[in-house]
């Protein structure tokens, strides 16, 4: 392993290149490294440069698993839903939760709002009455000059829908921005929301620089300081529930009564809403299903999460994302997340696996993928509840996490079978799997 760990020009190697180069210098075993970095290429090199397209310096390909959870009933329709997650227990989970409502009328999704956000923000240290005086002819000017770039999203229903003036400068100084709204269809639409934002940038800077309504001098002079879309989308949101008579919900098998369930199932979602530890728990739960999904459909993910644990904290307290009631003898269980989706556009249409997802899901519209990613983590969250409140969480987390432990432990095909088999009922944890290959393997050399 070489001491000299920088280098000028890395991203004009070759790929083998930069795969030996970081060998050499950050590997025990340059060799070993680099021979399983490339292990993980695509064999098509069609596909292998597809995927490089997507990132930079890339070395190598980082594999998940693709999964399944079926049986998901969500207004009136079946679905199998695609998820790319690392943890059995999620996909189990969901799984189990979709099947459960099955029988209980599914899942219920709508679309409360599609509509996402931008801002252009500026410093100007001029009237703002005057400003506000000719907004409308701005206004007017800003479209005119973006027309180009909104142009083909207007002829599919979408585009700027609104335009605002909003001012900052009770808490910092000349700070003002334009707020922007916007549709854009099925695509989740940043590129074209940052074009426009840049544009409306250009158009600002000159009307303020040239409009005779200004005074010469300090009022004209506009100092852009970025225009980007903001992340937070409180307007495209999704709501997804569940409902069921109380006594539909169990029993179940540890005896637990179904009106008990029902009051510590909505004691345990309130405890998320007072209580910020709890709530953080709770939600990271919810994105276990969200997010497997997400990534499954090539979209952007931490997007998702940064708008949705924003719009977690929208009061000024994290709180949790799902919300549970119990009126006139029915269960009612559900959420609201902010989701900007796309279903076209980006890498949903390029990646192979997304584009096999999205066929999976009957290649829907992005608000069809909104109200469907939706109830996948209220799926997820309901079964994690539950779980909490009967058997406890570690229970089926273990049993699911077995394999990983057999694993890493470096047990054979035969061991791992006697170990599923010992362990049937039995309290699943790493110490308990490692005792029981210590006693087999003592046996066998015996």
């Amino acid at each position: 392993m070489s001491d000299n760990k920088t280098i000028s020009g890395f991203s004009k190697l070759s790929k083998p290149d930069k795969v030996k180069w970081v060998a050499a210098h950050f590997f025990q075993n340059p060799a070993q490294a680099t021979q399983e970095l490339m292990r993980w290429w695509n064999p098509d090199g069609e596909q292998q440069r597809l995927l490089d397209g997507f990132s930079e310096n890339t070395l190598s390909n980082f594999p998940m698993p693709f999964g399944v959870a079926p049986n998901f009933l969500i207004n009136g329709k079946v679905y199998a839903v695609p998820m790319v997650i690392e943890e059995s227990s999620v996909v189990a989970a969901a799984s189990s939760a979709a099947k459960y409502w099955l029988d209980r009328g599914g899942f219920h999704a709508k679309i409360l709002g599609i509509k996402k956000l931008g801002q252009v923000h500026f410093s100007w240290s001029g009237d703002v009455r005057k400003l506000e005086s000719v907004f409308e002819d701005l206004k007017t000017e800003l479209r005119q000059d973006a027309a180009p770039i909104t142009v083909n999203m207007e002829k599919r229903g979408g585009g700027v829908t609104d335009i605002e003036l909003v001012s900052f400068t009770d808490q910092e100084p000349d700070y003002y921005q334009l707020k922007v709204s916007f549709e854009t269809c099925d695509s989740m639409g940043a590129n074209f929301i940052n074009s426009v934002l840049e544009c409306f940038a250009k158009t600002l800077d000159r009307f303020i620089s040239t409009h005779p309504i200004f005074d010469e001098g300090d009022e004209r002079d506009v100092n852009i300081i970025m225009s980007i879309l903001s992340n937070y989308t409180p307007e495209c949101l999704v709501r997804a529930w569940v409902e069921c008579p109380v006594e539909k919900l169990g029993p179940f098998d540890n005896g637990l009564e179904a009106a008990t369930l029902a009051e510590k199932f909505r004691k345990a979602v309130r405890i998320a809403y007072l209580d910020p530890h709890r709530a953080t728990t709770h939600n990271k739960g919810i994105f276990n299903g969200v997010d497997a999904v997400v990534l499954a459909t090539a979209n952007d993910f931490r997007a998702v999460e940064a708008g949705c644990h924003t719009f977690a904290a929208r009061d000024g307290q994290y709180r949790s994302l799902s919300h549970c009631a119990i009126e006139d003898g029915i269960f009612h269980f559900w959420l609201d997340l902010p989701l900007a989706l796309g279903t076209v556009g980006g890498l949903t249409k390029l990646h192979p696996i997304a584009k096999l997802s999205l066929e999976m899901l009957g290649n829907p519209s992005a608000e069809e993928l909104m109200m469907i990613i939706a109830s996948t983590g209220l799926a997820q969250n309901f079964a994690a509840v539950r779980s909490l409140v009967t058997t406890g969480i570690q229970s089926g987390h273990m049993k699911m996490h077995l394999a990983n432990i057999l694993n890493h432990l470096g047990a054979n095909a035969a061991e791992a079978a006697d170990a599923m088999k010992y362990l049937e009922g039995k309290t699943v944890s790493f110490t308990a799997v490692r005792e029981y290959l210590k006693q087999v393997r003592e046996k066998v050399a015996v």
